[in-house]
């Protein structure tokens, strides 16, 4: 079977989502960051409360944002778009909440290498439903992005057992896949992506106050935070950068490539981490008033790095058809 044109604006779209998986990479150290300055004004909360408590202020502030960029299209809001929202949105926080609370109990090599597994489920998952199997260069990439992260990670094999963590790992890299795949149906190709982006955050927004009131000692704990100038001033990050930015790039971008390509794409995100690590830990706990040291570079970040971003160009050089999305 011949392999289609690629979509015209192909090329962009491929450079927007590594925007995305750039301003993603922010986001380790700024989650990091807040829950640092979480547990200095809020001493002894629960890993449930810290994780709602930096979920739900970035997708209200994001939705209020988005919402007010695109007030006129919101009026004439379609069921489609609404039904592509919710579905990213409970898929999207529901990945979130597994992967931060499954942090607790494992290592953050593990947790990483285990998380990048929705790289091989959507082949898998597509070529089950297909009944065919993929092409070679997505094993091969598959194969060498799943490499290029236990390396990033330093990933110990004896370490890697299923435990309360890697367990609630493995679910999170499920919804993950499962958001890619929702984005990427061919019944929401003609959705708006800022309206859409807008119920998305919505869900997430009301879900994740829902989960801090409820997990929080005290209701009025729930304020505590946004006394502190530096949570402030890392929660206007994260919504800036790594909510807005990030989930408006994917939501307009993705659907232009296939899901498998955007499963790989999206796993260039621990390049991004590991090279942020080596300059903002200590520049915001200085800030932030805790302890959080910048990391070393390495063999593991070239070698890693390099697997990655060989995968990616690899699946680029030939690129799917659409029919496999």
């Amino acid at each position: 079977m011949s392999t289609p044109s690629p979509n015209p604006q192909r090329t962009q779209a491929l450079a927007m989502l590594v925007l995305a998986n750039l301003f993603w990479g922010v986001s380790f150290p700024l989650i990091k960051a807040l829950t640092g300055v979480h547990e200095r004004v809020l001493p002894g909360s629960s890993s449930w409360f810290i994780t709602a408590s930096a979920i739900f202020p970035r997708f209200v502030l994001g939705a209020f944002a988005v919402g007010a960029l695109c007030f006129g299209a919101l009026r004439t809001l379609t069921r489609s778009e609404v039904r592509q929202g919710v579905g990213l949105g409970l898929f999207a926080l529901t990945g979130m909440v597994f992967q931060n609370d499954g942090l607790q109990f494992t290592s953050a090599s593990t947790s990483a290498f285990l998380t990048q597994l929705y790289a091989i489920m959507i082949p898998v998952f597509l070529a089950v439903r297909a009944r065919r199997l993929p092409p070679w260069t997505v094993w091969v990439s598959s194969a060498l992005v799943l490499a290029g992260v236990a390396v990033l990670a330093r990933l110990d094999w004896r370490d890697l057992r299923l435990g309360r963590g890697e367990l609630e790992t493995l679910v999170c890299s499920v919804f993950f896949m499962g958001h890619i795949l929702w984005l990427g149906r061919t019944e929401f190709i003609s959705n708006r992506a800022l309206p859409v982006t807008v119920v998305m955050f919505g869900v997430e927004a009301v879900a994740g106050l829902g989960m801090a009131l409820f997990t929080a000692p005290h209701v009025a704990d729930v304020l505590v935070p946004w006394t502190s100038v530096p949570w402030l001033g890392f929660t206007a990050a994260l919504t800036l950068f790594c909510t807005i930015g990030s989930f408006t790039l994917m939501n307009k971008w993705q659907p232009k490539i296939t899901s498998t390509e955007a499963g790989l794409i999206y796993c260039v995100e621990p390049v991004f981490v590991s090279v942020m690590a080596l300059f903002l830990p200590a520049r915001f706990s200085s800030w932030g008033g805790f302890n959080y040291p910048n990391e070393v570079a390495t063999a593991n970040l070239l070698l890693g790095g390099g697997l990655i971003t060989a995968a990616n160009i690899l699946i680029q050089l030939r690129p799917l058809p659409r029919a496999t999305a």
